[in-house]
């Protein structure tokens, strides 16, 4: 019994330190009121105050593989090195176009990029390439050889930005009490939806966004063609944008 008593305490005691941390859960809907995952969601708090541990990637990689961007999309910090690796056997062109996105807190854009990186080779390390954004927007991801390719960088202006997860859910824990703007991002939702304000307190927080359409499935990876021997290169410059 006394173990019992002393185990419900426990779980009590966790729960209100969770509860008074202010946690604030956002799920984002389509416009038939599904679940979407991969969409960007961002805090703004009017404390300023930045998230005790980065809920961002400090060096994340983007693979080409199997005629696809893995993830297709990245979420970065401004200044954030991003690496591009090549795990198909044939070559890739991969270029970085920015795209207009309202909603930024600010008008510098970052400038476009272009890669070429050589197939994989048998034994061989796989080909990389580095970029670094230093502007928030977004980019899109696309391959001159491979037209179906297409991923997106979103390069944010807030240390408060999560992706949903499959079930269309971001969870935020320790949200600086008050007031806080939520702004949630889709590459196929065309006009950014507006901002809502939210009062964030020592209560969990729940809210939904609602997007305007419904986002089509990504396609399935295609099975990998045959490629004669052929192209090999050495690691391409890093460059700045």
């Amino acid at each position: 019994m006394k173990t019992s008593f002393a185990a419900l305490f426990i779980a009590a005691y966790a729960f209100s330190i969770s509860a008074s941390a202010g946690n604030v859960q956002i799920q984002v809907l389509d416009r038939d009121g599904k679940p979407v995952p991969d969409a960007v969601v961002v805090l703004y708090p009017a404390a300023g105050a930045a998230p005790a541990g980065s809920l961002l990637q400090a060096a994340p990689t983007i693979e080409q593989e199997r005629m696809r961007f893995v993830p297709a999309l990245t979420v970065v910090a401004p200044g954030t090195r991003i690496r591009f690796t090549n795990q198909d056997r044939w070559d890739h062109h991969v270029r970085g176009t920015p795209v207009a996105a309202a909603g930024q807190a600010t008008a510098v854009t970052n400038e476009g990029f272009e890669m070429r990186l050589a197939g994989k080779q048998d034994g061989q390390p796989a080909q990389t390439a580095d970029v670094t954004l230093q502007h928030p927007g977004v980019v899109l991801l696309g391959c001159h050889l491979h037209g179906s390719m297409r991923g997106h960088v979103f390069v944010t202006d807030s240390g408060w930005t999560l992706k949903t997860d499959e079930n269309g859910i971001a969870r935020f824990a320790a949200v600086p009490d008050g007031a806080a703007q939520l702004r949630v991002w889709h590459a196929e939702q065309l006009v950014d939806l507006p901002r809502k304000s939210l009062q964030v307190q020592p209560t969990p927080v729940l809210e939904t966004m609602q997007l305007s359409v419904v986002p089509r499935p990504r396609r399935p990876a295609p099975a990998a063609p045959s490629v004669p021997a052929g192209s090999s290169g050495g690691a391409a410059p890093h460059m700045h944008y």
